[in-house]
């Protein structure tokens, strides 16, 4: 299987971990608040020390199995586009990178996070649910709070595939809604709404790209 093929089952890994982070969002974890923007930090505590593994398992599924396979998939569209368009793709690989790295750097704190605040909260709740503002907000910033990296990456990957005809040009438009909602994430009054609207485009955005990559047709010289 060729370096760009590999990055087909990559974007679908991607587009599946968006999925299990939004099937948890709207069940398991809607009554803390997760997915709403009102967090209640002592109740997020409370389920944390008594379904830790919980926590991890969807922290490492969707940011850091996520980050690993969006760096595969950074790497496989770099391939795809340096044959017809070189400087654009240099461009949205560092870019990329960049953003598999902050997702990464996010799942690490928010395991770390659970292990924390698990341990506080058998002694001390109160410093158990300061500590978790602390490093949420870590990691949110990090990369589950805004989409400034990932929709700059989205956005300019799709504009690169418009151009170069690498990508089917439904995939590539949706691209560039996707990435243009993720850059609306930086604004507090749009934030939830843009970040749903980022997160479902997304979804629909890996699946396109993925089974594009997976056919393996060659882009035009």
């Amino acid at each position: 299987m060729t370096l760009i093929r590999i990055g087909g089952p990559a974007a679908l890994i991607c587009a599946a971990t968006y999925i299990v982070g939004f099937v948890l969002l709207l069940s398991v974890l809607a009554p803390l608040g997760y997915g709403t923007g009102q967090i209640d930090p002592a109740a997020v505590v409370a389920f944390t020390a008594e379904n830790a593994g919980l926590m991890i398992a969807w922290h490492s599924i969707i940011y850091v199995l996520n980050a690993l396979a969006l760096a595969v998939l950074v790497v496989a569209l770099h391939a795809r586009l340096t044959i017809v368009t070189p400087a654009w793709a240099e461009t949205t690989r560092a870019i990329g990178l960049i953003w598999a790295a902050l997702v990464l750097g996010a799942g690490m704190i928010a395991n770390v996070t659970v292990e924390e605040t698990v341990r506080l909260s058998a002694t001390d709740p109160e410093a158990a649910v300061a500590l978790w503002r602390v490093l949420h907000a870590v990691e949110l910033g990090l990369g589950g709070g805004n989409e400034i990296a990932g929709g700059v990456w989205i956005l300019g990957v799709s504009l690169a595939a418009w151009g170069a005809r690498v990508l089917p040009r439904p995939v590539s438009g949706l691209g560039v809604l996707v990435g243009a909602s993720g850059l609306l994430t930086v604004l507090p009054p749009l934030g939830d709404a843009t970040g749903a609207i980022f997160g479902l485009g997304a979804i629909l955005w890996f699946l396109g790209t993925g089974f594009a990559l997976l056919r393996g047709s060659n882009p035009p010289h």
